[in-house]
């Protein structure tokens, strides 16, 4: 780390000056320490000089090292750099993960016809369209914004869709509520619409019917969907059939990739920390959103209690909203995001967001998954 005679990359000294009294400056590579001492409370501090620090291109945090108080300042990157190779790979593997996930809904042997999964691919794209384009709202919102956001990370995994799903990382500050609630609802309403093309599409597709072999198997056991009410809604509307009531038939694949998408929107909803939820509703109602994420989580275990003890579904069919209870614990301590400007929203951005929260509702299931003997 050197010392710097002159520091003319930054904001004006004489602007920090105004709430940080700067005794030593030194530059590491690309990232500027300004070492002194708050003249205001940190918070208030922060505020006043994140309009500076963004004028000059730059992302500033204030931290304390070797009992020294320092901000210090990053290049706002809101570009990609080359390649980015953990994407691709990442992408790559959930293409070969969803497509292996995909061929068992085909009934698909992959480990008998290994060559044949490749048949599983209106599956594989159904489930990278609607996640990818709910990712990809987060990221051009991001972009307008100025906010420094990676590319998707998809996240391939070996269940029964082959994933679980994929995610951005928020790299930049939120400059105002209006940013955080922009980037929070890009992504749920984008792959809502990606979600309702892949359902229409897959209900006009031929459906999947069991080998003899299989559906005449005493051990068998069968996978049963719920279906939300959006995709209740799309089949009526379209006259389609779901094949509830046929246990050798189910619909093709495809609807399932919407399926999926109706599923993650919901979750992604829910109003707790970092959840696109999370992000809209503190947008929306400020610091009174962390009194509703404090209630969430019981409500997620009272919902598995109910099915469990009076709707009478097994530990299977229910354990996922024990997870979700959990989980939805951790990341409501972790707290939301906070805005450098916390400014309230207008009108057309909270009506937006109510009718975001009510697709959200009609997302819902409650019970996902059950498995039936």
């Amino acid at each position: 780390m050197d010392d710097a005679d002159e520091f003319d990359p930054g904001p004006p000294l004489e602007t920090i000056g105004s709430v940080f009294a700067v005794y030593e400056t030194r530059t590491d590579g690309e990232r500027l320490f300004y070492y002194g001492d708050p003249l205001v409370d940190p918070e208030s501090m922060m505020r006043e000089l994140w309009p500076a620090f963004r004028d000059a291109g730059y992302e500033a945090q204030f931290t304390r090292r070797h009992g020294e108080y320092v901000i210090v300042a990053e290049p706002t990157n809101t570009g990609i750099d080359g390649i980015p190779w953990t994407n691709v790979v990442l992408f790559l593997a959930t293409v070969a993960s969803t497509l292996f996930a995909g061929a068992m809904w085909y009934h698909i042997d992959p480990f008998a016809e290994p060559l044949e999964i490749w048949r599983a691919w209106p599956f594989s794209v159904a489930i990278l369209l609607v996640l990818g384009v709910h990712e990809m709202g987060h990221y051009v919102m991001s972009r307008y914004h100025d906010v420094d956001a990676s590319l998707p990370y998809f996240l391939p995994v070996p269940t029964i869709i082959g994933t679980m799903g994929a995610v951005i990382k928020m790299k930049g500050r939120m400059p105002d509520r209006k940013a955080l609630f922009d980037i929070g609802v890009a992504g749920p309403l984008a792959g809502l619409v990606a979600t309702v093309v892949v359902t229409v599409v897959g209900l006009h597709l031929p459906p999947v019917i069991a080998p003899a072999e299989l559906a005449n198997d005493p051990d068998a056991i069968r996978l049963q969907l719920g279906y939300p009410p959006l995709l209740e809604l799309l089949a009526a509307a379209f006259d389609q059939p779901l094949y509830r009531d046929d246990p050798t038939t189910s619909v093709n694949p495809v609807v399932i990739g919407g399926w999926v998408g109706m599923f993650v929107t919901f979750l992604n909803l829910i109003p707790v920390g970092q959840l696109d939820g999370g992000h809209i509703l503190r947008a929306m109602v400020g610091d009174r959103q962390e009194t509703v994420a404090a209630l969430v989580p019981g409500v997620l275990f009272a919902l598995a209690g109910y099915l469990y003890y009076v709707g009478g579904y097994d530990g299977n069919s229910v354990l996922i909203w024990v997870f979700w209870g959990f989980f939805a614990t951790l990341i409501a301590a972790a707290g939301p995001a906070k805005p450098v400007v916390d400014d309230r929203l207008g009108a057309e951005r909270i009506l937006l967001g109510i009718v975001t929260f009510v697709l959200g509702v009609l997302c819902f299931m409650p019970v996902p998954i059950e498995i039936v003997s």
